[in-house]
């Protein structure tokens, strides 16, 4: 079924070189039916990311910023030069199956309250990516979901178990990996909000939605996939986990703090030292990787 819109796609890349080829091809395979634009913004890539986009996707929009200034003022760029009245904020490390543009676009133009919209990701592995469909954390969900997480297991209600991977409902958050959002809801809603360098932004502009009065749906019934940590390399370097932790806390005092300074400082403290423990723990694993292996000793004459 045709579709009577035109959609916007808004990427960000940062030493994508790995990822973005299987993105933009996936997206221009599956592309809507509907007229369809992509403007790509490089946070300053240390790698190819740039001459792979410009020299074999000549029709993708490219935006080279000189500064890598986080994921939330590369988005805006790109955000503040789109059209459509659809737009879908997408990751390098995210590849789209057949039908699933057209399938929530559909959706979108039928629902006319849905402000934000978001599919079923699956990750490497095939299992689902436990951002698809999330509640807007509190201390004691974020403290619950560390803690199983930690031992291996889910079960939070900060990740919504209530909510079948294959059903679609409404839900206080989705990935900001895939973001399609209404225009017009993004015109009254604002952008990203640039206090957060990464990590975070997606709740914060989830929650403004819900305060304008938006819808944010998850719809389980349609695939994208997205290997995760594939834009900013697996595991968190330092920078990166302190960013992860300061969003954590602008959250926070954003949205869930009920003013009270002592509450506020007590959950400080617990993000800052979780922080802490979880940096440690990064520094010991890296140090064991590469650590050098011992010889082994020559036998029965033998030498290395």
């Amino acid at each position: 079924m045709a579709i009577d819109c035109g959609l916007d796609v808004v990427i960000v890349t940062y030493a994508s070189e790995a990822h973005i080829r299987q993105c933009l091809d996936s997206l221009f395979r599956h592309r809507p039916s509907c007229e369809m634009r992509v403007l790509l913004v490089d946070n300053d890539s240390p790698d190819s990311t740039l001459d792979v986009v410009r020299g074999d996707y000549s029709e993708v929009l490219v935006i080279a910023r000189e500064h890598n200034d986080g994921f939330a003022v590369a988005n805006n760029a790109a955000l503040r030069a789109t059209t459509a009245p659809f737009v879908l904020v997408l990751n390098p490390d995210t590849e789209i199956e057949a039908g699933t543009l057209d399938h929530l676009m559909s959706v979108m133009a039928n629902e006319q309250s849905i402000g934000v919209l978001g599919c079923r990701l699956l990750t490497a592995d095939g299992t689902l990516d436990h951002a698809s469909k999330r509640s807007f954390p509190s201390p004691m969900t974020a403290a619950k979901y560390f803690l199983l997480k930690a031992i291996g297991r889910s079960g939070s209600a900060y990740v919504r178990p209530d909510v079948d991977e294959n059903s679609i409902a409404d839900v206080d958050a989705i990935n900001g990996a895939f973001m399609l959002v209404r225009a017009r809801a993004m015109d009254e809603v604002g952008l990203f909000d640039e206090k957060y360098w990464m990590y975070g932004e997606d709740l914060d502009w989830c929650a403004r939605f819900h305060s304008a009065g938006w819808r944010v749906v998850y719809d389980g019934t349609v695939v994208a996939h997205h290997l995760k940590g594939g834009s900013t390399g697996g595991r968190r370097p330092m920078r990166l986990n302190y960013h992860f932790h300061r969003s954590m806390e602008i959250f926070y005092l954003d949205h869930v703090s009920s003013g009270h300074r002592l509450a506020d400082a007590i959950v400080s403290m617990g993000i800052w030292l979780r922080f802490a423990l979880t940096s440690v723990s990064h520094s010991v694993a890296n140090a064991t990787r590469n650590r050098p292996m011992a010889k082994k000793p020559a036998v029965d004459g033998a030498v290395d």
